[in-house]
Formats: C-alpha cells, sequence, structure tokens
C-alpha cells in the first residue's frame, strides 16, 4: 500500500514538473502563432502602414487594438471597426486564427473577394458589412455548424444566394441586404432565424413560403423588382405546362382536345359544387353540436381552461387556452364555451377599448404573423408562478409556433399609460444575454407579455435538478466562468440603460440558450406590483435580496443587483440551496 502511494505521488510530481517546463512554452507558442498571422493579416489591408500601430511583435497580443478577447492566450475576438481599412484580407492568416469567435471589419473600405474562412471551425458571428467586398456568397461559411450570425451587407456582392445555407442550422441573423445578389431565394427554415434581410438586390422568383421567412414582411425583401409573393405584394404568375399544350395535327384531334376540355372542366365545376354543398352541411352540423354541448364537455372545458380574470389557473398541465373557460362573462367561471375571452364567440370584450390588440416592440418583432387570437387560443402549460405574474408555454395552432407568456398579476397597477410608457423602454432592450420581450397586451383586466421559449430551461434547475430530471449535476469550472460572464454582460447592458435595474435576479431568472448561453429575463418588471401586493415575496428571493432592500417597499438599485449577482455566483460555484448557506433559514425553509 505505502509502495503504491510512493508512486502515485511520484507521477503527481513528475506530471507537475511536465506541465510547468512544457505547457506554458506551448501556450506562447500558439500565443505567437496568432500574433504572427495578425501582422501578416494587417499588412494585407494596411498597406500604409499607419493603422494598428500597437500591433507590434514580441508585445502581449491581446492587448493590441481590436482584440476584444482572448481565451488561454489565443484570440477569440477580433473587431476592427470603422478604422478605413483598405486592402483585401489574406485567405492563409486569417484560417490560422481558429479560436475566433467573432470576427467584425464593419464600415471599412476593404475589397476583392471574401476568402475561405472554412478553417475558422469556432465561428460564431461575422460582421464584413458596409465595405466592397465582390465576388460571390462565401460557400465556406456555410460548413461552420456554430455560426450564428451573418452580416454582409451593403457590399458589392453578386450571384446566387446557395442552397447551402440551409446547413447552417443555428442561423439566427442572415443580412444581405443592399448587394448584386441574383437568382432565387432558397428554402430557408432553420427555427432560429430571427432577422432576415435581401433587400435592394436583382433577385427573382417566388419567396419560398417557409415557417422560417412567412415571419418577415416588405421590409425585408423590398426593392427586388423580379420577386414575387405575397410580402412583396406581387403574386406569382404560374407558368403553363408545356405537357398540356397539344398542337393539332388534324382538325379531328382538335376537336377531340375541344370535348375532353369541356368534359374536364364540367367535371370540375360538378365537383366543386359537390363540395361546397358539403361543407355547407358540416358547417350547420358544427353550429347544432356548438350550441348544445354535453355536461361532461363543459365540465372538461371548465377544468382544463385558464381563466381570463385570473380565478382559477391550471396547476402544472396542459390548458385549452391562455382564454379558456371565460366565454360570457368575461372569465368569472360560468360559462360553458372554451378557448375565448370575452362574450361572444371569436370577439374580445375589450376591443371597444382600441387595445385589443398585440403591441409587437422591436422593428424584428413586428414581423412576426400571430395576433392576440392565436395566442389566446393556443395551447398552455404552465411553467411557474411568482410575484409578479404566473408563467405558461404556449403553442399555437397550426404552426406549432412556441413563445412563453407571462400574465401579470396586477392588471390595473402601474395605470395604463405608464405601463405602455415602461413598455417601451423594455420592449426596445436586446441583447444576446437577455430573454428579449417580443409583445405586451393590456386590457382592464389583463396584462401580458410575451417572450422567446427557451427549452433548455432555467439556471436553477441546471444547477439543482427539476421534478423531471431529478438533482442537479455539478458544474466544471469553465461552465460556471462562461454563465458569470454571460450574467455580468448581461447585467452591465441593463445597467448602461439610466434607472434601470434587473430588480429580481436569481437562479430561477435565468435561462438558458440553443448554446446554452444564460440570458436574463424578468428584469425591469418590480414597477408593475401594486403596493398592496409587496410584502408576498417568495422565501427564495429574501436569499438574494441586499440588506438595504430586505423591506420589499424599498426599490432595488443597481448596487442591490450586484448584490444579488454575488449571492447567484456564490449558488452556482457551490451548487447548493441558499436556504443551506444561511444558518438562520435552515429550521424553516419555508419561512
Amino acid at each position: 500500500m505505502d509502495l503504491e502511494i510512493s508512486r502515485l505521488r511520484y507521477v503527481l510530481v513528475l506530471y507537475s514538473l511536465v506541465s510547468a517546463v512544457f505547457l506554458p512554452p506551448l501556450v506562447r507558442s500558439l500565443s505567437n502563432d496568432d500574433a504572427q498571422s495578425l501582422l501578416t493579416l494587417k499588412s494585407s489591408f494596411n498597406p500604409s502602414k499607419t493603422l494598428l500601430l500597437n500591433w507590434i511583435p514580441r508585445s502581449d497580443v491581446c492587448k493590441w487594438e481590436g482584440i476584444r478577447e482572448c481565451l488561454g492566450g489565443r484570440v477569440t475576438k477580433l473587431v476592427l471597426e470603422h478604422l478605413n481599412l483598405t486592402g483585401t484580407l489574406d485567405e492563409k492568416s486569417l484560417n490560422h486564427l481558429d479560436q475566433l469567435r467573432v470576427l467584425s471589419f464593419k464600415g471599412n473600405s476593404i475589397s476583392g473577394e471574401i476568402p475561405n474562412l472554412s478553417g475558422l471551425h469556432n465561428l460564431k458571428s461575422i460582421y464584413l458589412n458596409d465595405n466592397r467586398f465582390t465576388g460571390g456568397f462565401p460557400e465556406s461559411l456555410t460548413s461552420l455548424h456554430r455560426l450564428k450570425i451573418v452580416v454582409l451587407s451593403n457590399n458589392l456582392i453578386s450571384g446566387g444566394i446557395p442552397s447551402s445555407v440551409l446547413n447552417v442550422l443555428r442561423l439566427y441573423v442572415l443580412w444581405l441586404q443592399d448587394n448584386n445578389f441574383t437568382g432565387q431565394i432558397p428554402p430557408l427554415n432553420q427555427p432560429s432565424l430571427r432577422f432576415f434581410n435581401v433587400s435592394n438586390n436583382q433577385l427573382s422568383g417566388a419567396i419560398p413560403v417557409t415557417p422560417a421567412l412567412v415571419r418577415f414582411n416588405l421590409s425585408s425583401f423590398s426593392n427586388n423588382p423580379n420577386l414575387c409573393g405575397d410580402q412583396v405584394q406581387n403574386l406569382c404568375k404560374i407558368k403553363p405546362d408545356n405537357g398540356s399544350i397539344a398542337t393539332p395535327s388534324s382538325s379531328s384531334s382538335s376537336s377531340s382536345n375541344k370535348k375532353k376540355l369541356i368534359m374536364i372542366i364540367a367535371g370540375s365545376v360538378s365537383g366543386l359544387i359537390f363540395l361546397l354543398i358539403l361543407i355547407g352541411l358540416l358547417l350547420c352540423w358544427c353550429k347544432c353540436c356548438r350550441h348544445k354541448p354535453s355536461r361532461n364537455e363543459s365540465r372538461d372545458v371548465r377544468n382544463k381552461g385558464i381563466e381570463a380574470g385570473g380565478e382559477r389557473e391550471i396547476e402544472g398541465g396542459e390548458g385549452s387556452g391562455f382564454g379558456g373557460g371565460g366565454g360570457g362573462t368575461n372569465g368569472s367561471g360560468g360559462s360553458d364555451n372554451g378557448g375565448n375571452i370575452g362574450g361572444k364567440q371569436g370577439a374580445f370584450s375589450w376591443e371597444g377599448d382600441g387595445i385589443g390588440s398585440l403591441v409587437f416592440c422591436g422593428a424584428g418583432d413586428q414581423k412576426m404573423n400571430y395576433s392576440l387570437e392565436d395566442l389566446l387560443k393556443a395551447s398552455a402549460e404552465t411553467l411557474g408562478r411568482g410575484t409578479i405574474g404566473s408563467t405558461y408555454k404556449a403553442v399555437m395552432e397550426p404552426s406549432k409556433f412556441i413563445v412563453t407568456v407571462k400574465r401579470l398579476k396586477d392588471s390595473r397597477y402601474p395605470r395604463q399609460d405608464e405601463f405602455r410608457r415602461q413598455m417601451e423602454i423594455l420592449g426596445r432592450l436586446r441583447h444576446t444575454n437577455l430573454v428579449p420581450i417580443r409583445a405586451y397586451f393590456q386590457a382592464k383586466e389583463e396584462r401580458l407579455l410575451v417572450y422567446d421559449y427557451f427549452a433548455n430551461g432555467s439556471l436553477f434547475s441546471l444547477i439543482h435538478g427539476s421534478k423531471t430530471s431529478g438533482g442537479g449535476k455539478p458544474l466544471h469550472w469553465t461552465s460556471c466562468l462562461k454563465i458569470a460572464e454571460d450574467l455580468a454582460t448581461g447585467l452591465v447592458y441593463l445597467h448602461q440603460n439610466p434607472g434601470l435595474t434587473h430588480g429580481n435576479l436569481k437562479s430561477s431568472n435565468v435561462l438558458l440558450g440553443s448554446d446554452f448561453e444564460s440570458c436574463l429575463t424578468d428584469y425591469g418588471l418590480t414597477p408593475f406590483r401594486s403596493p398592496e401586493s409587496l410584502d408576498e415575496a417568495s422565501a427564495s428571493s429574501l436569499f438574494y435580496r441586499a440588506p438595504e432592500c430586505q423591506d420589499p417597499r424599498r426599490p432595488s438599485t443597481q448596487q442591490s443587483d450586484i448584490y444579488s449577482f454575488g449571492v447567484l455566483l456564490l449558488e452556482l460555484l457551490t451548487g447548493k440551496d441558499l436556504y443551506l448557506l444561511y444558518p438562520k433559514y435552515q429550521t424553516d425553509r419555508h419561512t
């Protein structure tokens, strides 16, 4: 046993010596490779050598101008914007920077073709807009499977948009406007695609009707004279099938073709009339059934529906919709009509107030092709309840488009004008580490906020587990570091807006994106709580509050947000429930 322990110690000492001797030179070697590649790149787009004067050999490359981030001595973010760079991009030196996540040459005068960038296999975002690039679409980008943002607008790029763009499964932004692209738009159908623009090109043909592209309106396709489709209000002409046009060889064959044509038309008309009669009978039957529902059906609707007035809500199951059960009494629970809010089928009781529709926030959000009625008819699943309101997952039919909807508990506080002003501020916030507010709705007894749906759940579930997944798993140090960086970045962005605070920062208000990036949600909502409900704070929220904000009547500040951030870091690093870190609460975690 002692011999084995001695051998183990020897191995550990030997490993430490090898690491100490060989790892630093290896890291320096890789860093030096990046430096040499950057210097070669500089000579290609800055032939006069009058720019980027602190790019000096044998100096710390991570401190050079435009190097926004380094990890392990390698350059991960290269941002050289609005520097009046000219010349071309050197393909070999660029591909040597294989740890790049972000590459931006926005707002320069770089020319030539965009080089092959297939070596940048870690690249997530590329910004080459507002330059003088020529040639075709850089098809090498379509082999970068981590790529999410592609901005090539305002250049001189020509040729077609390759169908291989469909291979970029995580594509979130594709901006190709103000170029010379020709040909047809490929049938893009990535669910992640949220921003798309091909305006001011020479594209032609029909706009593909896919769930991803139907979200976008005229502004994404304008000034392409030969483009057709609903978005550009230009109907596509149906090309005749050459095989259906007969060339008569004699008068007898012409007469025969005419008889066949008459028979086809007569058969089609007869079939259409029969179909219309069948549809009419079916509608009458449905109408009769709707007015005479069975007792069991009425009971099912009442049990499943989510009340419009918030008097009765489901407990973690599926609901018939956000307005179910509110048919004749505006949500009081006494009607048999489910799936709608309001006094009559298909109408809403507050439409007369002029606020009976969703208000979409950002410019991109206004391209969403769903309405309040679609939202209220969506199937609903409870995700959670808090002091501010209840949160639901809504699946709209038939598109299966999923959003998260928060129903605010206090629908009359603050006043409508103040609520609208606050939503205009919060709705404009857009950042990689924020869950964006896409739309909102308010009426006399109802306020809804619409967010993107995050399928990967919350940071709380990742750390501590959930009912379905069981206990959480210990997080690796690098994962903790990445999460902390994301949270800090999102919080800094929030605090850049004067007077804006998160106010309720905790692990359950951090959601995980498609790449497991951490995104803050429920920010800026504490002003929506009425004075009467301020004492209804959950026990878990108390752990995150700064000492000066333990009294819920005191407003949160940016300093108290930082305190909450520190508590969240403690929870992240230890992986423990907060009540275990506060001994005075261990006797009763529901205090």
